[in-house]
């Protein structure tokens, strides 16, 4: 193990005093050198400017669990229902300023599946390196271990795809090598714990040669949200074990961070150089402790991959 593994994780004072519940999908905006991520349960989409340190957020009419920006601007997001496009209007725009109550998003159905049961959601989600979105879904009821999730492309004609693949009970973990040529997907369920890597076509944008990558059941804890930095090494989240671990494209384990919160929900490389990882984490409904629910950072001593943005219109 790498002098890396005695690194921690600080928290970030300017994103909030308040904890999220689920606090998810960080993103990083380079033009605005803004930090953007999701509280699931409270509905709400959050931004911190990092060099003024303004802090907003907005709320929308369902859960939000992932984001992409669009290369003409806008967010798509996953919720409850669907893919949607998603407006923020800037605080101050109609007498508002930051720091006050959340505001309101505007929001606009682009997609929606035929979920396969009731109570479910959009999970976890991003982009390819050609610009279309992938999400996919989950039961909300986590203790009943349906496997009813599936994994969904949006691309950049505004077509969402049929399941590409399902059988998941909770989808996570996307994410692309830098080349763009392999694909990355767990199953957070404590009954999976496992990360697959599949060869990714970019032109049709086809997974194929689905295989094991890594089985946290050998490792500690369950495998969240990810990050890919700029050597193609995969940086996920063990969720329950308070620690992101990195994993070389051989699937060997070189490196891990701790933190003071036991429930690491995503990770994701932001900054001016894409070299500080931001970490968003989960508030349990029991046992917590004063740092769960809030968002941390840390140098690694890499580089981040910079997210591609959606391509389409909408």
């Amino acid at each position: 193990m790498s002098a890396a593994a005695s690194l921690r994780a600080e928290r970030v004072e300017a994103a909030g005093a308040v904890p999220a519940t689920v606090g998810e999908s960080p993103i990083w905006h380079a033009v605005e050198g803004a930090f953007y991520w999701v509280d699931i349960v409270a509905r709400k989409i959050i931004r911190l400017h990092l060099e003024s340190g303004v802090r907003a957020e907005w709320v929308l009419p369902e859960r939000v669990a992932c984001l992409a920006f669009g290369s003409a601007g806008g967010l798509l997001a996953g919720l409850e229902t669907g893919l949607f496009s998603v407006t923020l209007p800037e605080p101050g725009a109609a007498g508002e300023t930051a720091g006050t109550a959340p505001l309101q998003a505007h929001v606009r159905k682009l997609a929606a599946p035929a979920f396969p049961l009731p109570d479910m959601r959009f999970n976890d989600g991003r982009c390819d390196r050609q610009g279309r979105f992938w999400a996919g879904t989950m039961v909300q009821d986590n203790p009943t271990a349906r496997p009813a999730g599936e994994l969904f492309r949006f691309d950049t004609q505004g077509t969402l795809s049929a399941p590409v693949i399902d059988g998941l009970i909770v989808q996570n973990g996307l994410a692309w090598s830098p080349d763009g040529a392999t694909m990355y997907l767990s199953d957070s369920h404590t009954s999976q714990r496992l990360i697959w890597a599949f060869d990714y076509d970019g032109q049709t944008g086809e997974p194929h040669n689905r295989r094991l990558f890594a089985d946290l059941h050998h490792y500690v804890g369950r495998p969240d949200g990810a990050a890919m930095d700029a050597d193609g090494c995969y940086w996920i989240c063990a969720n329950d074990a308070g620690r992101v671990l990195r994993f070389t494209p051989q699937g060997k384990l070189d490196r891990q961070i701790e933190l003071p919160a036991m429930k690491p929900s995503m990770c994701a490389f932001g900054g001016r150089a894409l070299d500080t990882l931001f970490i968003t984490t989960i508030r349990p409904d029991a046992g917590a402790n004063e740092s769960d629910g809030h968002v941390f950072a840390v140098r690694p001593g890499v580089t981040g991959c910079a997210e591609t943005a959606y391509g389409g219109v909408f």
